[in-house]
């Protein structure tokens, strides 16, 4: 898995609805009166948020309800991210804030920070319990013995031999603009900076009839777009064996894309972030060929140097990179294309670093996601000697260089787009007065008079302008 911007998000209450209502969407039953209260924190990356969802609506029960994390609650959960030291010590800050909120709530710690470090999560005062991701899905289970403790403080396994995933699907997102869905688990690459294929074992797809039930389900309960998650997501399918077929990422694609929809408001599908490597001539065509599949592609990118490349143990070269993206460009010409980019590996020289900033530019990457090295214990690059490193204060100037290089790639994209017409998808008030900040097909910021548009609907829109970072729109 990629390093990722950490985040934190609050599981609210859900908006008030009759028993009825909540029964047909496949809901939980309303709470009592008399429920506890349950706040829920997510750090880090696309999947947790997923994960963090499922536990809260696995939670919902007439003894439990959902509040916001920042409120006073009975139960606080916190999953969490250590794809970087700055993750950890994160960690440790939220759970010492939900200990102050209310010193008598019951605080469960899991997430990948709690499988890698489950001592240091269980040394925090106030922590009742440190859960693996071998058992975070299971939360729900293990209440009525949680709540006698009953249960030992850590309950950390081996991702080898078990793994929580799916079993029952997840009816609705806080947002209601767009769903998150899981298909893919773990990792089997072991990049040298990364521990997250230690913290997520190895890569399990879930079953495609799942994971097309989980999306069917979500789109029939109102969401317009589905954005398709994983820790390794080209990966998906290769441990499936389909009757001795193989099944891939494309053909689970091709059969969502299939799924019943609404015909005024069909939903569409965004990836969440792909390798290079992934990218094959199928999933290139397909992109091209369907236009409910978003024209945007989240790049796990980290170097442009060939030579950093093989040394962080990355599954192709600079080379390859280019001519697969330039393949996709080819066919895909209204591509927008962000990234996950590391700059000051251990080694990298001057020259590599310019090598990277080169393909950003070369590339069009409009959004590259940078972020400087972190030594994580138990990688190989962090056994590289310290004349090796690159220093802090060099790293820090390499990812500035290289987010001006991107915002000079933005600004023109959004110049490009003027006159022309797109899809988008309101997400919520914006900033700038009369205004709904809304996200294009391809991922580009958007502006629209608020009282034309409908939440949930895609609207299809001209560029008239552009404010700040963002463009101005009209209904089309």
């Amino acid at each position: 898995m990629q390093p990722v911007e950490i985040k934190i998000e609050q599981i609210a209450s859900k908006p008030k609805a009759t028993q009825a209502q909540q029964q047909a969407k496949g809901a939980p039953n309303i709470a009592s009166p008399g429920a506890k209260r349950v706040g829920i924190t997510t750090l880090g990356c696309k999947v947790n948020t997923f994960e963090s969802e499922l536990i809260g609506e696995t939670l919902q029960t007439r003894d439990w309800v959902l509040v916001p994390n920042t409120q006073f609650a009975d139960l606080y959960l916190i999953n969490t991210c250590t794809v970087t030291r700055e993750a950890d010590r994160q960690a440790r800050q939220e759970v010492r804030k939900a200990v102050k909120r209310n010193p008598d709530a019951l605080v469960v710690v899991t997430g990948c920070y709690a499988q890698m470090d489950a001592q240091a999560c269980a040394n925090i005062p106030g922590v009742d319990l440190v859960l693996g991701n071998d058992r975070k899905l299971d939360l729900h289970e293990l209440m009525p013995a949680l709540q006698a403790g009953a249960l030992p403080k850590v309950m950390v396994g081996d991702l080898d031999e078990h793994v929580s995933l799916p079993k029952q699907l997840l009816t609705t997102y806080e947002s209601q603009t767009r769903a998150f869905v899981q298909i893919q688990q773990g990792c089997n690459q072991g990049c040298t900076f990364c521990i997250i294929h230690v913290a997520r074992g190895p890569s399990r797809s879930l079953a495609p009839s799942l994971i097309k039930r989980q999306v069917q389900r979500l789109v029939l309960n109102g969401f317009p777009e589905i954005v398709i998650c994983g820790v390794d997501l080209g990966s998906y399918g290769e441990d499936l064996g389909v009757a001795d077929t193989h099944f891939d990422l494309v053909d689970l694609l091709t059969e969502l894309l299939a799924l019943e929809h609404a015909p005024d408001n069909p939903f569409r599908i965004r990836l969440s972030s792909i390798d290079p490597h992934h990218i094959s001539d199928r999933l290139i065509d397909l992109i091209a060929q369907e236009p409910r599949l978003c024209p945007h592609i989240h790049l796990s990118l980290q170097s442009g140097d060939t030579l950093i490349l093989k040394r962080m143990k990355r599954r192709y070269s600079a080379d390859q990179v280019r001519e697969r993206i330039m393949a996709l460009r080819a066919k895909v010409p209204k591509l927008v294309m962000s990234a996950d980019v590391m700059v000051g590996f251990p080694t990298e020289t001057p020259e590599q670093f310019a090598n990277t900033q080169a393909m950003v530019r070369d590339l069009q990457i409009a959004f590259p996601h940078t972020f400087s090295y972190s030594e994580r214990d138990g990688t190989p690059a962090a056994r590289i000697p310290l004349d090796k490193q690159v220093p802090v204060a060099e790293r820090k100037q390499r990812n500035a260089a290289l987010r001006k290089t991107g915002e000079s790639i933005k600004r023109a994209l959004l110049a490009s787009r003027l006159g022309h017409e797109a899809f988008v998808l309101p997400e919520r008030p914006a900033k700038e007065g009369n205004y709904t900040l809304c996200r294009a097909e391809d991922y580009l910021a958007v502006l629209v008079p608020s009282k034309q548009v409908k939440k949930g609907r895609w609207i299809k829109v001209k560029y008239s302008g552009i404010q700040a970072d963002k463009l101005l729109a009209e209904p089309a």
